[in-house]
């Protein structure tokens, strides 16, 4: 039987796909998957018919929760220049969808860690997609100053997993 993270990378893989259905069956395990079926307007049905009954009471707070939007929006703008800071670290990217892992086993020391330097062929991680792991190349000379995400984290194309500051 599949695993739900194997189930969600499908899921991903077909979405990104021009397939627009799947099936898969494995020891009387049956998994079919379509695009732009009329099972999903159907889910969505269900929860809206719930937000109706006590729209009345959420209604009042919107107007209120509408100046909250207005002070987020500068916190947006204050983070800004965070942003541009980071811009001058060199991102390394996931080159695919998959899961993430940062050492070569469970038991291991992870590949690398804050503070470490790091030349182009060195190994900073593995991706794991459909049951094939690849080591990801760090493909610039620095150091380390982030890791962005957490071991096991599916991770998506062009996700960005470290920061490194050239050298």
């Amino acid at each position: 039987m599949l695993k739900i993270q194997e189930i969600r990378e499908l899921i991903k893989l077909i979405d990104q796909s021009s397939i627009n259905e799947f099936e898969y069956e494995q020891e009387g395990a049956k998994i079919s998957l379509r695009k732009g079926g009329t099972e999903q307007p159907v889910v969505q049905q269900a929860p809206q018919v719930r937000t109706e009954q006590p729209a009345p009471a959420p209604q009042q707070p919107q107007a209120e929760q509408a100046p909250q939007q207005q002070k987020e929006e500068p916190k947006k703008d204050s983070d800004a220049p965070v942003k541009e800071m980071d811009e001058s670290l060199h991102k390394i990217e996931s080159p695919m969808v998959g899961t993430f892992y940062a050492s070569p086993s469970p038991d291991e020391d992870v590949y690398v860690k804050p503070g470490d330097k790091v030349s182009n062929d060195s190994i900073v991680c593995i991706i794991e997609a459909m049951k094939l792991f690849n080591e990801i190349e760090a493909e610039v000379n620095g150091e380390i100053v982030e890791v962005l995400v957490e071991n096991g984290q599916l991770v998506e194309y062009g996700q960005p997993l470290f920061l490194v500051k050239k050298q």
